[in-house]
């Protein structure tokens, strides 16, 4: 059930009003990242109510202990965490003596937080009266720089509006910090070393266990009225606490600024031995350009960012809000320019599914980078797959595969799977062939023939021999079969012959087939390198041709559908409409067994399949399935709605596709999963773009040739959107009159409902 926290604004989120069951909500929805760290939108000053405090470092974890009530032979050994870092933005405030709290003041008023999301900015204000005779009121910036990846700042200010008072500031990094999903309660870090000086605060740390080299820096200075600062902090440490402290009288009609800058050094980019000099170069050249200019230059960056992937929608302010929202999210969680960095579901804003890499990234947010960034971006999408494939190897012998067999892992933050539940560690195969298909989307894309040779086909024929092994023929129906599975549906376990697995399995080994011969064919060197390299076989290929000619696919006994799995019919098949809805969503009301017996479906299963490979469906078939399906789907996976858009839109049904698109996009706004606490759905939001390039805006890759469709939902006036393909920037603006579709590629094939477009 959807919630409205947020007033709608085309570019900005904004929260009126201080409410304590709210809190956390807004931690979430208001994180920050910059690719390379984030935070959630925790208080700098302490706050004595509920909150989720969090600080994270992109590739940085730690590998904790797997708990399981009874161990199964090929269970992963541990559960990869993004760890909560050290929180270095905390300023604890004090007043005449009496802490800064929001949770115990007399009165909290005026209470304000907005995220500008065109400048990647977030401010809060407040007033606060702290007793009878003194009132104060608090304005703070913060933004982490997409110009400096490891710098971070804030502006604190403290305006006096009634009374005269001592202030205390206490500028802090706090290195005693724990996971919230810990499932020991083990500490992560090992706090080596301390700099505590005037000019610099740093914490240098290392991970038990994965050994990760972090410092943890800050450096504050505060102002008075005038802009003149004032020195002579004290200094202090108590367990793993380092701080910066000053006293400051203010008279009634005062104001100051605390201005801190703080972030990351990461060992993965760094010596350790280098932490301090790098450290003391990012805080001196901030200081010397001042927080004018550091915003001045982040917002232009974030110009940039936006010129490439803003979605205009004219006439619908919820809807533009959104999509913004999303996207704003996408470029703060990943810039590409690290191939050892990927895109967890919750990206920086939660502790949530770990951190950890899923098939979401090439199901649903390469396309998403691929078109808004240069091609290199999307590479290092596929090429962290490709260095990982002999941990994909290694999981796959732990299962029992042979002969360079590789199963991709479904949670990783190395390559190894780390994940416990054996209904998705064991069965959830159809993860494989979400990277074999972002192979193919990524070359159909991009153009780039080059993937493939140098790196992609090793992956490919990993995968196919694990497909080769994990079927097996089935004497009784005369054909290939896959048994003991989960698919994208994880409301049914255990299945046998699951569609969508078959399908992709089917279409993965042929795939690879192909493209082995294209290798041979063209890049005859390449080839050779590769054959000796995996101990290839020619007779590998002849029984993948037979696996491909005799895969089994269940269907309807009488209707033209294929099932979902062998036993569906023997469901009570209803309607999620006659759930009650005092029982949604169901994962949350329901035990797991009425769950796996119930009919209803998680995300879209078979029709991830029909969107996956829409050129080998025609409409008729593709709209008998979406009326079969769709009704029995409660879309508790935040990967469904935006997929069911796309869909809708293909079939022309544009009311039920503005429906599913507004849901997709306000997912985290309107906290349609009542979840929101935990974290924002950050691979969602790729979906959520795709619901709208791909659905209202009709965009097919065709041989080579871009094909655009665009059909406006009755609340739009008009849209317009820009994608990057093969290095062409390419403009689309539909409105109820006119569709314009520009660039300035004349060897560039457009069409635009079918009719050829010039280059302009």
């Amino acid at each position: 059930m959807k919630k409205s926290y947020f007033k709608v604004d085309p570019w900005k989120i904004i929260k009126n009003g201080f409410d304590e069951d709210h809190v956390k909500a807004c931690e979430s929805i208001f994180s920050l990242g910059n690719g390379f760290m984030g935070q959630r939108a925790n208080f700098e000053e302490q706050y004595s109510g509920k909150t989720y405090q969090g600080s994270y470092i992109g590739g940085v974890y730690y590998p904790d202990k797997t708990k399981v009530g009874w161990w199964k032979n090929g269970y992963p050994k541990y559960f990869a965490k993004v760890l909560n870092a050290p929180n270095w933005i905390g300023i604890n405030i004090r007043i005449a003596g009496i802490p800064l709290d929001l949770n115990r003041c007399v009165e909290v008023s005026n209470f304000r937080r907005e995220l500008d999301m065109k400048r990647g900015i977030y401010k809060r204000s407040f007033n606060l009266k702290i007793s009878t005779d003194i009132q104060v009121a608090v304005n703070v910036t913060r933004f982490l720089s997409m110009v400096e990846s490891s710098l971070g700042v804030i502006n604190y200010q403290i305006i006096m509006v009634k009374g005269n008072a001592e202030i205390e500031i206490d500028s802090f990094v706090d290195g005693d910090i724990k996971n919230y999903d810990s499932n020991w309660d083990d500490p992560f870090w090992d706090h080596k070393t301390k700099i505590i000086s005037e000019e610099l605060l740093l914490l240098q740390s290392k991970t038990f266990k994965s050994n990760f080299d972090v410092a943890t820096y800050a450096q504050t200075q505060l102002f008075d009225k005038n802009g003149l600062s004032i020195g002579n902090f004290t200094l202090t440490e108590k367990n793993h606490v380092i701080s910066q402290k000053k006293k400051h009288k203010m008279a009634e009609g005062d104001s100051c600024t605390i201005l801190k800058f703080g972030g990351y050094i990461n060992g993965m980019n760094h010596n350790f031995n280098e932490f301090k000099n790098i450290a003391q170069k990012i805080v001196s050249k901030a200081i010397s350009k001042g927080f004018d200019k550091l915003v001045e230059e982040h917002i232009q960056s974030w110009n940039e960012i936006w010129d490439q992937s803003d979605i205009k929608i004219k006439g619908d302010d919820k809807a533009q809000q959104a999509i913004r929202f999303n996207i704003f999210q996408l470029n703060q969680t990943y810039n590409g320019a690290d191939a050892r960095l990927n895109i967890g579901p919750k990206g920086f804003t939660g502790e949530k599914y770990g951190g950890s890499t899923y098939w979401d990234t090439e199901a649903f947010c390469l396309p998403f980078y691929m078109a808004t960034k240069n091609q290199n971006v999307a590479r290092n999408l596929l090429k962290y797959r490709y260095d990982q494939l002999g941990k994909a190897i290694e999981n796959a012998e732990k299962l029992g595969f042979t002969n360079g067999a590789a199963l991709y892992p479904m949670v990783t933050m190395n390559g190894e799977e780390c994940h416990n539940e054996w209904e998705i560690t064991f069965e959830e195969i159809h993860r494989n062939g979400a990277i074999a298909y972002a192979i193919f989307n990524y070359e159909r894309y991009t153009g780039d023939k080059s993937y493939i040779p140098e790196m992609g086909l090793e992956v490919l024929i990993g995968i196919a021999r694990f497909w080769a092994q994990r079927v097996n023929y089935s004497e009784f129906r005369k054909a290939y079969v896959i048994l003991g599975v989960t698919g994208p549906n994880e409301y049914e376990n255990n299945i046998n012959n699951n569609w969508y697995t078959n399908f992709i399995c089917h279409w993965s080994l042929k795939y690879t087939l192909e493209q082995i011969v294209h290798v041979k064919d063209q890049f005859s060197n390449d080839w050779e390198v590769i054959k000796s390299k995996l101990n290839w076989k020619d007779i590998e290929a002849d029984r993948w041709k037979d696996i491909v000619d005799k895969m089994y696919f269940p269907k309807h006994p009488y209707q033209d559908i294929f099932l979902q799995q062998d036993n569906f019919l023997d469901k009570n098949l209803m309607p999620a409409s006659a759930i009650n809805k005092d029982q949604r969503p169901i994962n949350q009301h329901w035990s797991w067994d009425r769950i796996l017996r119930s009919p209803f479906i998680k995300q879209a299963d078979v029709l991830q399949g029909f969107y996956f490979f829409e050129d080998q469906f025609d409409k008729t078939s593709l709209e008998r399935h979406f009326n079969f399906y769709e009704p029995l789907t409660v879309h508790e996976s935040s990967l469904s709605p935006c997929i069911h858009s796309i869909l809708a839109m293909r079939l022309g049904k544009k009311d039920k596709a503005y429906d599913f698109y507004l849901q997709t996009s306000r997912l985290d706004l309107d906290d349609y999963n009542n979840e929101l606490e935990e974290g924002l759905h950050i691979t969602s939001m790729a979906g959520t773009w795709l619901s709208i390039i791909e659905g209202f805006g009709g965009l097919r890759i065709i041989n080579d040739q871009i094909h655009i469709n665009p059909a406006l939902p009755d609340a739009w006036e008009a849209f317009s959107f820009k994608i990057n393909f093969r290095g062409t920037i390419v403009k689309v603006e539909a409105s109820e009159e006119k569709i314009s579709v520009t660039h300035n590629n004349r060897d560039l094939i457009v069409y635009c409902n079918g009719s050829l477009i010039n280059s302009n």
